[in-house]
């Protein structure tokens, strides 16, 4: 877990292997569409007490943030801007592929591979949600 701040070291020590596992692959996907995508930098903070990646150039996307809890022990939890369609196409692009509310939270089993097209799908899609929307 090198490189990662401080206070986001601590908070993912806490979690259980296999959650470990999928935030680090996860956050290795997210910094790397990043780089890909043309996106900038990004901002790496704790928002609401989880793990949060945002654009630092103002007006490019939303802030994806993920998270594991032991209130759903069996998943890592990913979540965009409430107020974005974001959940809502994920839902349409990746049908069944994980548990969506459809508003702002997409959950993947932690007994499953994680879903790498997904996760660059929805941290494209996040970073990026402005400059689409133009």
């Amino acid at each position: 877990m090198d490189q990662l701040a401080p206070a986001l070291h601590d908070l993912v020590a806490r979690w259980p292997d296999p959650a470990r596992r999928h935030f680090l692959a996860a956050r290795g996907i997210i910094l790397d569409v990043s780089e890909t995508a043309q996106i900038g930098p990004l901002d790496e903070s704790l928002k609401w007490g989880q793990p949060a990646w945002r654009p630092r150039r103002p007006r490019t996307g939303v802030t994806l943030r993920l998270d594991w809890s032991d209130k759903t022990p069996d998943r890592l939890m990913a979540f965009v801007d409430c107020k974005t369609d974001l959940a809502d196409q994920m839902s349409t692009r990746f049908p069944g592929k994980f548990h969506n509310d459809g508003r702002r939270a997409l959950a993947f089993d932690l007994k499953d591979p994680l879903p790498d097209d997904a996760i660059a799908q929805l941290a494209q899609l996040a970073f990026t949600y402005y400059r689409l929307k133009t």
